[in-house]
């Protein structure tokens, strides 16, 4: 009866730490990072500022902005950074299903499934084919990455849904350099793309894969090549340079976005590296954590082993 006394005790005491330390590791990580394409605009991106433009109806100009409105409501527009999918880990064709490129793989916590809409009257950025130009990708939160940088195939149409076998791989881009605030509507990565030969329309899309988190962020860009130097159509009163695409809402608090998005400007920056801070030193603490806990339990595991070595002695 005593060894099977101590057997018990020495089992649930190993199964006591194991739990432990598996609650330790199963601690999950924060994710706040948010971003789409701003030059050439996402969809989301152009039509949040059509909004702002109309911001006594809270209706976009442009109608296929006006139809996603109609069927999702503002709030996706007010979190336009957010075409997100928290598990996505970097996976792509074969996991975000084709004809949903444009929502995250409808993943959001946002309801963005309007912007997979078939039609050519998305805002359109007018660039050059095989120019070289300076792409942004707003930082509304930034974290370390990747940037996976696609363009529709030569004869693409956009009257078709778009899919993974659409698209070119142009290039991956690492850890780019910032400009502008954290947490603004002007914040922004930058690098510079180099264009292939196109011509008319076609869909630039952009997979944001952080290497923080499982969270990857997804954006589709409107694009004509017909000589253009990113001008903007497609939004109220008419035809707008790149800069003036980009001072629309600059001066605009984003007080509808979702509380957890919208911090702020200066706060905003201020939570997100207090939040990065906090992850680095998670990635110290946990390993700390475990190495400590593996401590415990060997030598609990010692100490119940010898306790029942002396009760079989003495048995």
């Amino acid at each position: 009866m005593a060894i099977n006394s101590v057997r018990a005790r020495r089992t649930l005491a190993l199964a006591g730490a194991a739990g432990v330390v598996a609650a330790v590791l199963s601690v999950p990580s924060p994710a706040s990072a948010h971003g789409v394409s701003i030059m050439p605009g996402s969809r989301t991106s152009l039509c949040y500022k059509d909004l702002l433009q109309n911001g006594s109806t809270q209706m976009p100009s442009n109608p296929a902005c006006a139809a996603a409105v109609r069927q999702s409501g503002t709030t996706p527009l007010y979190n336009w950074f957010a075409v997100l999918d928290s598990n996505a880990g970097g996976r792509g064709a074969g996991y975000v299903p084709d004809g949903k490129l444009c929502s995250a793989g409808d993943r959001s916590p946002y309801n963005f499934s309007a912007y997979n809409a078939v039609r050519t009257d998305w805002p359109k950025t007018h660039l050059t084919s095989g120019a070289n130009i300076q792409l942004k990708y707003s930082n509304w939160a930034a974290h370390p990455g990747k940037f996976e940088v696609y363009l529709t195939k030569s004869g693409w149409s956009p009257t078709k849904a778009l899919a993974w076998g659409d698209l070119d791989h142009l290039r991956t881009v690492t850890n780019p350099p910032q400009n502008g605030g954290v947490g603004t509507s002007e914040g922004h990565y930058y690098w510079n793309q180099q264009l292939p030969q196109r011509s008319g329309q076609h869909m630039l899309f952009v997979q944001w894969i952080r290497s923080d988190s499982q969270e990857n962020f997804f954006s589709c860009s409107d694009v004509v090549f017909d000589g253009g130097s990113g001008e903007v159509t497609g939004l109220a009163g008419g035809e707008r340079s790149a800069a003036e695409v980009e001072a629309i809402g600059a001066d605009v608090e984003n007080t509808k976005a979702d509380p957890i998005h919208a911090a702020g400007h200066t706060e905003h920056a201020a939570a997100g590296e207090k939040l990065a801070a906090a992850s680095n030193e998670s990635a110290v603490a946990v390993p700390a954590v475990v190495a400590g806990l593996g401590a415990v339990v060997f030598a609990s595991g010692v100490m119940v082993f010898n306790r029942g070595r002396r009760a079989r002695q003495h048995g």
